[in-house]
């Protein structure tokens, strides 16, 4: 498919219109800016802090460790923990030991875990004390063989760590991990001896990264994205905000490593800008606004309900919060207001974005100079086609302004889904990647998501997959039908609503269906609102209707 690219005219003056793109192991980023700037800061957390230089040796001691442990070229390893110094250096050093990484939410339920570990044949899993309750009652039905269990003091200093201890104590929020010498061991083991090791033989085409995505069944699948895709994705980043980086960079991670974007914008990308990575194991509005009064950051990537609920907070005057040079954006649009405000108060630019898993994933951005239109996710990066083709072959190219199905070809897109032939063969064909978005392009090659065609639902940030919302629903003795649909949230981007028919002579109330839905979903998947009905609508072959209720919803509103 022969495609016009409108959008070169409208880059900034100083943006490429194509990347030369080195492919190496995703690794090298790290080697390059230590050779760079070894004394450089790249984590500041708490009271601890380590340089580019002595972060490269850490993680080449603890990929040596790793292949102590068994660990073999290929095989997969789970990371489960929140954004954390631990986080970052294991990730490296399992890339570093030639192992495939899993990225696994630590807010899933057991359901969600057992199925990831399961899919991939993750050998080993790395994940903090505050999670093992939930892991331990699963061993039996994972295939993992060792676990390495963290802490968060574990890279505290003195007296933090002590005084961290001591907090779990007096809250009885110390929980008893039953370390052995064979198979559930302290994290701190990797960090042991003087020994180094980086892998030599590994190809830019190699598996680095199984990300799992959800899919309308409801079943999570793991994207196969190799070093090349990651690495190229990090390279047309820089290419489309190539000031970034001229002088130091201080970044935020607030958005969470384990999700692509935040593991992108907040960790590849800064690693590559040689910037200080500032991890937050959980979103407080207060100490991110601390930090930045202390920390001065430059950079913060996030999601609009991040930056609408720091613009809501009552003590934000009392901080200096104007380092910020600009905002990185996606998963919803920002209202304008929203956009304005935030420049006002924090004196930084919002630059909305759009990606996807399955394409490293960043593929359109606004530019960093040039004019960024509201509701728009931007141009495709450099070195990226995106055309908007007809929903029902999915052949024909539309002109400008005329909605269609959004597809993207760029050496960002993954190699397929991870043992899963049908599904790849669905959605990458002839060398393009079907989104299953409905957008439409303008005049001068901007992209607007309209809506999605798979009825996934993006709230604050998190994808959600109704499907999978509705076999838990289904699941309940008490419910005949049920389904799930999203709604428009100013400042969440979309909630969850679900409308349930209730099975003859049963009862149910709000609560009771919320409390159901929390032990069995991760929090991010609870809905919010709860309707009951004698019926849903349907199609002639009794398929319920979503559209349907969305726009019954819209109607109420008017």
């Amino acid at each position: 498919m022969e495609i016009n690219r409108p959008w070169l005219d409208h880059y900034d003056p100083d943006v490429p219109q194509t990347v030369n793109f080195v492919y190496r192991p995703l690794f090298e980023y790290l080697d390059l800016t230590a050779e760079k700037w070894p004394k450089r800061k790249a984590i500041e957390f708490q009271n601890w802090s380590i340089s580019y230089g002595k972060l490269q040796r850490e993680v080449e001691i603890m990929a040596a460790n790793l292949r102590k442990l068994g660990i073999e070229p290929g095989d997969r390893i789970a990371i489960m923990l929140p954004n954390t110094p631990q986080m970052i250096m294991t990730y490296f050093a399992i890339l570093k030991a030639g192992a495939v990484v899993t990225l696994t939410n630590p807010l899933y339920m057991e359901t969600e875990i057992v199925h990831q570990l399961s899919d991939s044949g993750a050998k080993m899993l790395i994940t903090i004390d505050l999670l093992w309750s939930k892991i331990e009652k699963l061993r039996d039905k994972l295939p993992v063989r060792k676990y390495l269990v963290t802490r968060i003091s574990d890279t505290l200093k003195f007296p933090l760590n002590s005084l961290y201890k001591l907090k779990c104590m007096r809250e009885k929020n110390s929980p008893k991990v039953p370390y052995n010498d064979s198979s559930i061991l302290k994290w701190d083991i990797l960090r042991k001896g003087k020994e180094r090791y980086s892998a030599q033989n590994i190809r830019p085409e190699d598996t680095a990264l199984l990300q799992y995505t959800g899919g309308t069944t409801g079943l999570s699948k793991g994207c196969n994205l190799t070093h090349a895709n990651l690495g190229a994705n990090v390279q047309q980043c820089h290419a489309m905000l190539n000031s970034l980086g001229d002088d130091k960079e201080i970044v935020m991670g607030i958005l969470p490593y384990f999700h692509i974007y935040g593991l992108t914008v907040c960790l590849h990308f800064p690693t590559m800008l040689g910037a200080t990575m500032v991890p937050f194991p959980r979103y407080v509005p207060l100490d991110v606004l601390k930090t930045m009064h202390k920390l001065k950051p430059t950079l913060f990537p996030g999601a609009p309900a991040l930056y609408i609920s720091l613009l809501q907070q009552k003590e934000v005057e009392k901080y200096d919060v104007k380092s910020v040079k600009y905002c990185l954006s996606g998963s919803s649009p920002m209202p304008v207001e929203g956009i304005k405000q935030f420049k006002e108060v924090f004196g930084a630019t919002i630059v909305e974005g759009f990606g996807l898993t399955e394409a490293s994933p960043v593929t359109h951005l606004n530019p960093l100079r040039g004019n960024k239109k509201p509701g728009s996710i931007g141009m495709p990066l450099p070195s990226t086609d995106a055309a908007i083709v007809d929903m029902e072959v999915g052949s024909v190219q539309l002109p400008p302004g005329k909605m269609g199905e959004l597809v993207i070809r760029g050496p960002q897109v993954m190699k397929g889904y991870y043992n899963k032939p049908d599904e790849t063969a669905g959605t990458l064909r002839n060398g393009w990647l079907y989104t299953g978005d409905i957008a439409y392009m303008d005049e001068e090659g901007y992209f607007y998501i309209v809506d999605r065609k798979k009825d996934m639902i993006i709230s604050s940030g998190y994808n959600i997959y109704p499907r999978e919302v509705d076999e838990v629903l289904y699941k309940h003795p008490k419910i005949q039908e049920a389904v799930t649909v999203g709604l428009p949230h100013k400042t969440r981007g979309e909630i969850i609503k679900i409308y349930i028919v209730l099975k003859e002579g049963q009862s149910m109330d709000r609560a009771e269906v919320i409390a159901y839905c929390r032990d069995k979903l991760a929090g991010y998947k609870v809905p919010r609102q709860v309707e009951f009905r004698s019926e849903l609508p349907k199609t002639m072959v009794g398929k319920v209707l979503r559209r349907a209720l969305r726009e019954e919803e819209a109607q109420k509103k008017k």
